[in-house]
């Protein structure tokens, strides 16, 4: 694994010899660093004019020496764009080669290699740290799980413990009543037993007398039996018991279940965990602008979004009669639009630099690329204009099938186009969607439902947060959507009053989204977390009339447009 230069570790000496002072510049064509008196002399030599001198920070990092495979005489020092693959000079002659760009590779290579040192503060200031305090709340809610189904567990025992106890009962009770049915019966035959017992005694007592009258020689003692008229007497009845029967339960399982409790599953969704949004990472290829010291420093500065901004400028667009929309140019530039076709360029004192002449949009359908070229939509046209920032032509870049795009936005994450679009499917029904698109207009999805339900119904103003969140505007549903980087729904935001129209949207730095609520004529700028959650109120100051429009530039001032006017007024934002 490649080491980590520590240049922003240490004071950097200026290169020229016996100077000794802080080299905070850097001299790309020379590669030493310069102190500021040194670079003025530098550069005022004849044959070095020409020479790139930048922040010691920003400087360019000379690329490992590595030689082409196929000239193995020649270094690696030139990048194809198209092939995106290193050259020597000699390759750029070959035929697959032939009609390609070429770029400086060293300066490719420190763009590049400054790129990736400045994801280095943020995977250690906040993903590692986010990450690890979330895997410790994962961990956290598998005890909590583990406790309560251990939990469960004993109350399912404890329940079976008890039908068990009311089975034995009921088993003790029902054996009672057998013993004493018993007990009776045997009784009865117990006593049947007894009398026929003594009836036999009587007739053998009967049998014996019998046989002596028989056996005797006087016959006058026959003569007196004879005279009692001698009877037997007759058998007893008895009885056949009648044993009783059981009839065993019906019951089944589900019977038995019915008697305990129930595990009760919770359908609701679960909760998205909370992540605290991406802070200002203090990068090492960041250096404040001013003046230079000679001594390290580190100094942590706090943002916040603040309830009281300050209004640092005021001015008025011309060309256009309302601010319906507001695109952020370079250079202190901002490209406006109202809701009767007009799209200007004006800098902040208020000189009309550019004016393209547009189908009535009323809606966010402009948005300013990386690379400052302005892109917008055509809803009339169904089609997606491009002007290049070097350019004064305007051209077709996308063409829409079906659908009528009437929103744009362009990521400056990744280059990737947001356009949101409507369809018309009836004579009172209508669809709506957002797709994405990359930077040279190739489709790569669209995100329109989510379980089966429309997300959508009049998608005017887009934003991209800094999770990848897209942000929707959505004044026919009178609230802000919110989706993930797939497409999934994450929530939606309805305002702090009703009725809610949101319009103009942007986010901060701190992952914030800001949206403007336009329907009342004192109108406000709603804050919210990257959860959903409304934190405050912004510019919410007697004289705004229904803000429409916002966008936040690289210096965190808020621009805000009005409906009611052409009046663009900025404010320090963040604290």
């Amino acid at each position: 694994m490649a080491s980590i230069p520590d240049d922003a570790q240490h004071i950097i000496e200026c290169g020229t010899e016996s100077c000794g002072r802080y080299g905070a510049l850097y001299c790309n064509s020379c590669y030493r660093p310069l102190c500021e008196q040194c670079r003025d002399d530098h550069l005022k030599s004849p044959d070095n004019e020409d020479h790139d001198v930048v922040l010691y920070l920003s400087k360019n990092h000379k690329i490992p020496v590595e030689k082409c495979k196929s000239h193995p005489t020649k270094d690696l020092d030139l990048l194809c764009e198209e092939c995106q693959i290193p050259l020597c000079s000699l390759c750029t002659t070959l035929e697959k080669h032939k009609r390609h760009g070429f770029v400086n590779l060293e300066k490719f290579y420190s763009e590049n290699y400054h790129y990736c040192l400045d994801k280095l503060p943020s995977i250690q200031e906040y993903f590692l740290p986010r990450s690890k305090e979330l895997q410790t709340e994962i961990q956290k809610d598998a005890k909590e799980i583990e406790r309560i189904m251990e939990n469960i567990r004993g109350k399912v025992k404890t329940d079976i413990e008890s039908l068990k106890k009311l089975a034995d009962e009921v088993m003790s009770e029902i054996m009672v009543e057998v013993d004493k049915e018993a007990e009776k019966l045997l009784d009865e035959i117990k006593s049947q037993d007894k009398t026929v017992d003594e009836y036999i005694t009587y007739l053998q007592q009967l049998d014996e007398e019998i046989r002596g009258y028989l056996s005797a020689s006087n016959v006058t003692n026959i003569i007196i039996e004879h005279s009692k008229k001698l009877e037997i007497r007759p058998i007893p009845e008895t009885t056949k018991p009648v044993a009783p029967t059981y009839t065993a339960g019906q019951y089944s399982k589900e019977d038995v279940s019915n008697l305990l409790g129930k595990l009760h599953v919770d359908q609701t969704k679960p909760e998205l965990r909370r992540i605290k949004a991406l802070e200002s990472c203090t990068s090492t290829s960041k250096e404040v602008k001013g003046e230079y010291s000679n001594e390290a420093s580190n100094v942590q500065q706090t943002e916040s979004p603040s309830a009281s901004v300050i209004k640092v400028r005021e001015l008025t667009v011309p060309g256009v009669e309302r601010l319906f929309h507001l695109s952020i140019d370079t250079a202190e530039k901002v490209w406006a639009s109202d809701n009767s076709g007009n799209l200007v360029q004006t800098d902040l004192q208020g000189n009309m630099l550019q004016e393209i002449n547009t189908s009535r949009q009323g809606v966010g359908y402009h948005t300013v690329t990386e690379n400052a070229d302005l892109i917008y939509a055509d809803r009339e046209n169904k089609v997606i204009y491009k002007k290049s920032m070097d350019l004064k032509e305007v051209s077709p870049f996308m063409r829409i099938l079906d659908w009528e795009p009437i929103s744009i936005n362009s990521s400056h994450k990744n280059g990737g186009i947001f356009v949101g679009m409507k369809k018309t499917t009836g004579a009172r029904n209508s669809d709506a969607k957002v797709v994405k698109y990359s930077k040279y207009g190739s489709y790569l999805h669209s995100i329109h439902r989510d379980n089966n339900r429309n997300l959508y119904s009049e998608p005017h103003y887009i934003t991209e947060n800094i999770n990848g969140d897209i942000c929707t505007s959505d004044s026919g549903k009178q609230e802000v959507v919110v989706v993930n980087e797939a497409g999934q729904h994450r929530f939606s935001y309805r305002g702090q009053r009703s009725p809610f129209n949101p319009y103009g949207i942007c986010t901060d730095t701190l992952g914030h989204i800001i949206v403007c609520d336009g329907y009342f004529k004192n109108g406000t700028i709603d804050i919210i977390d990257t959860d959903g959650e409304f934190l405050t109120h912004l510019v919410s100051q007697p004289g705004i009339n229904r803000p429409y429009s916002v966008c936040m530039d690289d210096k965190n001032n808020l621009y805000v447009g009005y409906c009611s006017s052409n009046t663009l007024n900025v404010y320090k934002y963040l604290q």
